[in-house]
């Protein structure tokens, strides 16, 4: 979780956590008379520091999903990529898949390395309106792996927020990885001041749904029971998997794809987005 030291042991309760110093886990560890006396319980000082950087972003969007491969990442990029065809709008597109960061390839930018300025950290540009930051960019090679347990993960994501120089943006898209673990806790933590539009959840019919009754609704179903908007849907199409593996838009390379229905969805968002502000 985000009120975990970077620092921490493994099993770190958290800072927030009524076993905070006391528990096994904290012995030995250099913050542990900290967390005893209570002291570090208090507000993480990068909320307000985020928040302070993220007055110059409009809209901030999540991209999340309880599974694995059912398109998080190719969302993320072809939502950036149709938000950034209105050329007076500043996107930005950030991966926090530490562990495993796909947005470099399916934006076309893999090989590229962030670089440092006065006012932080440069995003890599694929248009002079669509800027992506991603650890991919950290590693000296695509190959490399990401092995971190959550406080270094957690201390990432802080980096990317706090200190990544996005400029004036409209819309910064969140990929998130699969699951609801450090990352997702980490990101609604450390924006908890800087106000999250909403968040997209992706999910795919997989083989076992063909267990039960077709009839039985799926995802319409499912929205409607918990009375969230159902954003639409994207046909399923090898062109796109196509276009990620060569990082380009399948807007632009394959315009006549049933897929290109999803500009309806992107259409949505901005619409939910500007009745939000």
């Amino acid at each position: 979780m985000a009120d975990v030291p970077e620092n921490a042991p493994q099993h770190c309760p958290g800072t927030g956590s009524s076993d905070a110093g006391k528990g096994s886990a904290c012995q030995g560890c250099p913050n542990q008379s900290v967390c005893a006396s209570g002291a570090a319980a208090g507000p993480d000082p990068a909320i307000e520091e985020i928040k302070e950087k993220m007055s110059t972003v409009k809209h901030k969007i999540l991209v999340l999903s309880g599974k694995g491969g059912v398109g998080k990442s190719t969302f993320s990029a072809h939502l950036a990529h149709g938000l950034a065809e209105d050329e007076g709008k500043q996107i930005a597109l950030l991966d926090v898949d530490i562990c495993g960061p796909s947005i470099p390839k399916i934006m076309g930018l893999e090989g590229e390395q962030v670089h440092q300025s006065g006012s932080g950290w440069s995003p890599v540009y694929v248009e002079d309106n669509l800027a992506v930051m991603s650890v991919g960019f950290l590693l000296g090679s695509p190959d490399d792996a990401v092995i971190w347990r959550g406080p270094k993960k957690n201390g990432m994501i802080k980096q990317f927020l706090r200190d990544v120089d996005w400029g004036e943006v409209d819309f910064l898209i969140v990929d998130t990885p699969p699951g609801t673990s450090d990352e997702h806790l980490s990101v609604i933590q450390y924006l908890s001041g800087a106000h999250i539009d909403g968040a997209v959840i992706i999910t795919t019919p997989q083989n076992e749904s063909q267990i039960f009754p077709p009839t039985t609704g799926g995802a319409e179903k499912m929205c409607s029971d918990l009375g969230i908007p159902l954003l639409g849907r994207v046909p399923l199409d090898p062109n796109i998997g196509k276009s990620c593996d060569t990082g380009k838009s399948f807007f632009t390379e394959i315009p006549d794809s049933p897929a290109t229905l999803s500009t309806l969805i992107i259409q949505k968002i901005q619409e939910f987005c500007s009745q939000r502000h």
